[in-house]
């Protein structure tokens, strides 16, 4: 079969990213499309890029496009139905607030696309940059919008199949699209073997975007009250307003490479999550593979992940006092029950290794083809 892979951009590099690099993984052969990709990314993130056979839209010609490529979102109907996928037996499309999804393909080609999230600009979720603050960018939106969620539901129609990250994320498919589709989780990368004998948790911890949508100021100001030390992992147009809040507990680590995740985790009591809506939530499941509980805001796709008491803890309302209680029941918790937690933490978050993964979409692939 002559396959093509299918991305948004490549000009960032989160969750979304990480399924298209393990799809690729998969089908090493396979053609690689995007609207455009930012050259300093690829080669930190995705060490074979070079190797790839990667085909971009006229739209990375554009001056500035990688960093405009937010407002310019209107173009992205014509990106999407400007490839030509013909020769291709199987596309798989990896579609989220691009909307790689809206390719047009051949009748004779199967085009599964595999959905991270809706557009959450256009459903009224929030998002990384409180936009409808600023009337010129609010009217700008309001008429963009109204045009691209439109496309995006014809988009949303074209593919054979559609697959969704979580059950939280197939709802919203059934919601906004009025389409069936099948959950495969994504890929978690989990170490191999892990000692929970050797942890040693002193302290909080979270790996996250530092954007608005997830609440980070809301964990900064219950450690400020509580006084525990936490670690926060991440980069963000956020963080001089989030490094103002921060008392003396806390600490900002910048963008860790995986290698350090082991130590990191190894000292960590338990992960902390604030995302408002999260579609399913990597970060997280990543630190239960270390045997590390996570107490997270109970929303989104978490509630798939997080069983309360079992692998962790959720809190109902975002707020300092809530999540301030499920940190002290977690540390009042006696040596048996703290480390039972632990285990199952790591024994959930085999649910969603590599294996499972490649199974889960190789079922679907044989099922179209």
């Amino acid at each position: 079969m002559k396959i093509a892979l299918v991305h948004d951009h490549l000009m960032e590099f989160g969750g979304a990213e990480r399924v298209f690099v393990a799809l690729k993984k998969m089908f090493p052969e396979a053609h690689v499309y995007t609207a455009a990709y930012d050259k300093d990314v690829v080669q930190k993130n995705i060490p074979d890029f070079d190797t790839w056979n990667v085909h971009t839209s006229w739209a990375s010609n554009i001056p500035f496009f990688k960093k405009l490529y937010s407002p310019l979102r209107f173009l992205t109907p014509w990106i999407w139905q400007s490839f030509d996928f013909s020769i291709y037996d199987l596309v798989i499309s990896s579609s989220g607030w691009f909307m790689s999804k809206g390719i047009i393909t051949k009748p004779k080609t199967k085009h599964i696309s595999y959905i991270h999230h809706q557009p959450r600009y256009l459903y009224y979720y929030e998002t990384a940059m409180e936009w409808q603050r600023y009337l010129p960018v609010k009217i700008y939106a309001h008429f963009v919008n109204h045009f691209l969620r439109m496309w995006d539901y014809v988009g949303s129609q074209r593919p054979d199949v559609l697959i969704a990250n979580s059950k939280e994320t197939q709802s919203r498919i059934q919601k906004f699209y009025r389409r069936d589709s099948v959950v495969v989780y994504p890929p978690v990368q989990l170490p191999q073997n892990v000692d929970l004998k050797l942890r040693k948790p002193e302290y909080f911890v979270t790996l996250s975007r530092l954007a608005r949508a997830k609440n980070i100021d809301v964990m900064i100001k219950a450690a400020n009250h509580l006084k525990i030390p936490l670690k926060i992992v991440g980069k963000g147009r956020d963080e001089e307003y989030l490094r103002s809040l921060a008392g003396n507990t806390i600490e900002f680590m910048g963008n860790l490479p995986d290698s350090e995740f082991e130590t990191l985790y190894k000292g960590a009591k338990a992960f902390l999550c604030t995302a408002v809506d999260e579609e399913f939530g990597i970060a997280p499941v990543e630190a239960m593979g270390y045997g590390v509980p996570v107490i997270a805001y109970a929303s989104g796709g978490l509630k798939e992940t997080v069983k309360n008491g079992e692998n962790g803890m959720l809190f109902n309302e975002l707020t300092i006092e809530s999540l301030s209680e499920s940190i002290l029941k977690m540390e009042k918790q006696d040596i048996k029950e703290y480390k039972d937690m632990c285990l199952s933490a790591r024994k959930c978050s085999e649910k969603f290794s590599w294996n499972v993964f490649q199974e889960n979409i190789k079922k679907i692939v044989v099922g179209q083809t």
